[in-house]
């Protein structure tokens, strides 16, 4: 028996399924990045709440961390061991590095150069040291146009140091921290 449909309904059938398909995957898609990007909004778990391995025997362990304050910089500057990048600097945040024992020169990525900036440390294994970093905003500044508002043109230079804390004062701080991992 012969078909009475119009080719014009056939090609319309088709788009219209193409166009379905379409609406199914970009759900899909949809539904994808809102699961992702929720798992992004979380807070990391504080320091405190994580299981810390025992520092492996011969090393140190380094902790590093940062506190946050409104009026700090939130740059993630590099913190560098021996010129070698170990950690990066998160407001707010904490990690560590277990390494050999020995000397280390500890700094952080900064505009500024100045040589109080930077810490010598000599290691002996099983010990930890904490590591705080201390932004000094807006060092450098300049411009501004008068607007009180920072906008027109001003700028800022944020500045790190590397301070030692004993660790008795040091352990309550990294333990109120994000970890970002060791």
């Amino acid at each position: 028996m012969p078909s009475f449909r119009r080719p014009e309904d056939t090609q319309r059938r088709s788009n219209l399924r193409t166009i379905l398909a379409l609406m199914r995957r970009m759900r899909h898609a949809g539904a994808a990045i809102l699961l992702l990007a929720t798992a992004a909004c979380q807070q990391l778990p504080t320091t405190a709440s994580v299981a810390i391995p025992s520092i492996p025997a011969g090393e140190a362990r380094v902790w590093f961390y940062r506190s946050l304050d409104i009026y700090d910089s939130l740059n993630t500057p590099y913190i560098r061991m021996n010129d070698a990048i170990v950690a990066i600097s998160q407001p707010g945040g904490a990690s560590y590095r277990d390494v050999p024992a020995g000397q280390y020169h500890i700094k952080v990525d900064s505009f500024l150069d100045d040589p109080r900036q930077d810490q010598n440390v000599s290691l002996v294994p099983g010990q930890e040291l904490y590591v705080k970093i201390v932004p000094l905003r807006d060092w450098i500044q300049g411009g501004g146009g008068g607007d009180p508002g920072g906008g027109g043109g001003s700028y800022g230079r944020d500045t790190f140091y590397v301070w030692l804390i004993p660790p008795e004062t040091a352990r309550a701080d990294v333990a109120r921290s994000a970890f970002y991992g060791g």
